[in-house]
């Protein structure tokens, strides 16, 4: 298991108990490059650079600073900014449970598995958690995470819980900047009704493992072509289908290929059952015989 991103104490009015934060997602299984020098095969390195001097600048001479005007800086350092630490920064304080459905999912941010830390504390989250199994709310808490305060949601998850961070309302943007421009053409109730029945021929359910990388496949297969040293050939460009279509036209003819798609499913898959019929069927056979 890894480390954990965060430990604390998840506190529910006087109920407290102490908890640890670990990261429900990761991107460390893609495929990473580093920059070389295509001469000497060798690995480079990043400077920081003076941007009107160009000379390097060392480790002690790096600070961070406001940009207040064009090329201007209000300079803050370390202890500056240790000194705006907040106090909960090591505590998750549940303030009020919500309805679930209120929550934009546009707000969600990045999961977190919570579990207890230690042994002290497992039956005051244990409490907390089946308290919250029975009510279709989440907890809205907050909690200091890289310095920041964060808003996070918490629920249950197994023996577990999940927390998500919050974005905050001036992090997500306006739909309205965006949409307000779209026309409203007029559409007939034909080609809706096609839509919703293309629709219905796709319905399916959520399976996260159907979901392949593609990209990151091909890479993969690029580099252990590259170690084994084989040539990589450029592949062919596709040739692109002309944008102008008779929407009519293409409903019709997307669900006419659906049809055709299901019919040749189940085609095969009965002529598959009937194969697997008659194999049982002769070895049945071939037993009575020997028998």
């Amino acid at each position: 298991m890894p480390r954990p991103y965060w430990k604390g104490t998840l506190k529910l009015s006087l109920v407290m108990c102490p908890v640890a934060l670990y990261p429900a997602s990761s991107t460390m299984e893609r495929t990473r490059f580093h920059m070389i020098n295509t001469e000497t095969g060798n690995r480079l390195k990043q400077q920081m650079v003076d941007a009107e001097t160009g000379d390097v600048v060392e480790g002690e001479q790096k600070g961070r600073g406001y940009e207040v005007s064009k090329g201007s800086y209000v300079p803050v350092d370390k202890d500056e900014l240790d000194a705006v630490q907040l106090e909960s920064n090591h505590t998750i304080d549940i303030d009020n449970f919500v309805p679930r459905d209120e929550i934009d999912r546009r707000y969600l941010d990045h999961p977190y598995y919570m579990v207890p830390d230690g042994k002290a504390g497992i039956e005051a989250f244990a409490v907390i958690r089946d308290a919250m199994k029975d009510q279709d709310r989440v907890a809205l808490g907050r909690v200091v995470l890289a310095n920041r305060e964060r808003t996070v949601t918490i629920e249950p998850l197994g023996k577990g819980l999940l927390a998500t961070t919050l974005r905050y309302a001036g992090e997500v943007r306006d739909e309205a900047d965006y949409f307000d421009k779209i026309k409203t053409p007029r559409t007939s109730k034909d080609m809706i009704d096609l839509a919703v029945h293309i629709l219905d021929s796709k319905a399916s359910h959520f399976n996260p493992e159907k979901f392949k990388d593609k990209y990151e496949t091909a890479l993969r297969a690029l580099v252990k072509r590259k170690a084994s040293g084989k040539t990589i050939k450029q592949p062919e460009p596709e040739e692109r289908p002309d944008n102008v279509i008779n929407l009519m036209d293409a409903l019709k003819q997307s669900l006419k290929g659906r049809a055709s798609s299901s019919r040749a499913t189940r085609r095969s898959r009965t002529t598959s059952s009937r194969r697997t019929a008659k194999k049982s069927g002769r070895a049945t056979a071939r037993h009575r015989k020997a028998s």
